[in-house]
């Protein structure tokens, strides 16, 4: 059998390369934004990438899977229009082959879903459960975006984003969960939603989707879910807060400052404590939540505090790209004003002492739109100095947005330039962020070359 994906460099879709390939299926591609770390992935399993053409459909695949970055124009799409071929949206594929008749644990929310499903995929895995997993990022405890599994259950991101120019319902409406986490709720992906009453419909037919014996892992301190909730449920609810509050399920008790390590309750009763290499109070959230998550299917608070002890983040979240005379560069996928600030807060706890640097690509299209303006810039009020690129598709002013109780900000629209004032302003102990949901055109490796030029002298590390 022989399947082609349209848009394979996505994450999702670069996933659903991969569950194919295990599955012994013939797999090409084709994209248009091919960079790391989904290229690199798919070039080591030997699967063929290639730009967008109708050439590329002239052997005729037995279907052909279409990403919801496609849509009506693109030259592939209209040619299997065209020809009358079999084709399918990813979720759909992904729901008829691999989820049916296990137990799906699904993370739904705004923010953290990736880093969250790694953590329950891998507490899952060191309990000797085999999952299998789809995740929107590589786990750097597995080194794959997904895999099959050799269990009954599999963890996938669960997101709200819509599934084919074909089918307009939300990714998530397909996958059936039986174990849910809903971690956050706020208005994202302007592009398809009107507003958040439109995302938070969508959540409720999320739930509508999930059975009786099911249960829903639920953030208490996010009112607009309590909104969802309030809609209709017919499943077992379980809370989470990092707060002592004893009307929750799931409590983190004394922690550190920058979240680092933490007492876990359930019931308001100790379960352990998490020490890990992870920082800020989203990821203690998320963490809380996927401890929650497994205790659905029967793994025990401490277990689970084990396995995260020895949890390895996603890459390109927080993931320290290399270190050039004590300047750290760190990568981070940002795409809305609150995970900037919560990934800002986390990393001034950690570094109270020294300068960070923050350097920003507006790329989601909910950015571009300007939906977000407003916030942006206060979401960037911990970092000491802010650099933004921004390309001719930015529909706003940043430079308009700045206000005097703004940090240093400097716009602009020419990468190299960029990094030559990031360096220049860099001095040893800087913590240099860089934020983009794509792939900035390399300015990780730039930014450590030209510090390198800048630092000749020290040894210099990557990772």
């Amino acid at each position: 059998m022989h399947i082609h994906i349209l848009g394979i460099c996505g994450t999702f879709m670069g996933g659903i390369a991969v569950l194919a390939r295990d599955m012994g299926i013939t797999v090409t591609g084709s994209d248009s934004n091919i960079y790391p770390p989904m290229s690199t992935q798919l070039e080591e399993l030997g699967i063929k990438i290639s730009h967008y053409d109708a050439a590329n459909l002239e052997t005729e695949p037995d279907i052909v899977v279409i990403g919801n970055a496609l849509s009506r124009g693109n030259p592939e799409v209209e040619a299997v229009l065209e020809r009358d071929m079999n084709y399918i949206s990813g979720p759909q594929w992904l729901a008829e082959h691999f989820l049916r008749g296990r137990h799906v644990l699904a993370v739904a929310g705004t923010h953290g879903k990736t880093t969250t499903s790694s953590m329950l995929a891998w507490i899952l895995e060191d309990a000797g459960l085999e999952p299998g997993f789809l995740i929107g990022g590589i786990p750097q405890n597995f080194g794959i975006s997904a895999r099959a599994g050799g269990g009954k259950y599999f963890v996938i991101e669960a997101d709200e984003y819509d599934t084919a120019f074909f089918d307009k319902r939300s990714k998530f409406i397909h996958y059936h969960p039986k174990t849910l986490i809903l971690n956050n709720l706020e208005f994202d992906h302007a592009d398809i939603f009107d507003d958040l009453d439109a995302i938070k419909q969508q959540f409720h037919f999320l739930i509508r989707t999930v059975p009786g014996s099911g249960q829903l892992v639920i953030n208490a301190e996010d009112s607009s879910l309590q909104d969802v909730i309030n809609k209709g449920c017919w499943s077992e609810k379980t809370y989470f807060s990092l707060s002592d509050r004893t009307d929750c399920d799931w409590q983190i008790g004394k922690s550190a400052a920058d979240y680092s390590n933490f007492a876990v309750l359930h019931n308001s009763l100790p379960g352990g404590t998490l020490e890990w290499d992870l920082m800020g109070a989203h990821n203690a959230a998320n963490g809380l939540s996927a401890i929650a998550a497994a205790a659905h299917v029967g793994i025990p608070p401490g277990k689970a505090i084990e396995a995260l002890n020895r949890f390895n983040n996603v890459k390109r979240r927080m993931e320290i790209r290399g270190t050039v005379n004590k300047v750290t560069v760190y990568d981070d996928f940002a795409h809305h004003p609150t995970a900037i600030a919560t990934t800002l807060e986390g990393l001034r706890k950690h570094c109270t002492n020294e300068r960070i640097l923050a350097v920003l690509e507006p790329r989601s299209n909910t950015m571009k739109m300007g939906v977000h303006k407003d916030t942006l810039i206060d979401s960037l009020q911990l970092a000491d100095s802010v650099f933004i690129y921004q390309p001719e598709d930015v529909e706003w002013s940043i430079a308009k947005q700045k206000s005097s109780s703004s940090p240093e900000l400097a716009i602009h629209t020419d990468i190299d330039m960029l990094v030559d004032e990031v360096v220049s302003m860099s001095r040893p102990g800087d913590n240099i962020l860089v934020m983009s949901n794509g792939g900035f055109a390399g300015i990780h490796e730039k930014l450590l070359l030209a510090l390198k030029h800048k630092h000749p002298l020290p040894e210099t590390s990557n990772n």
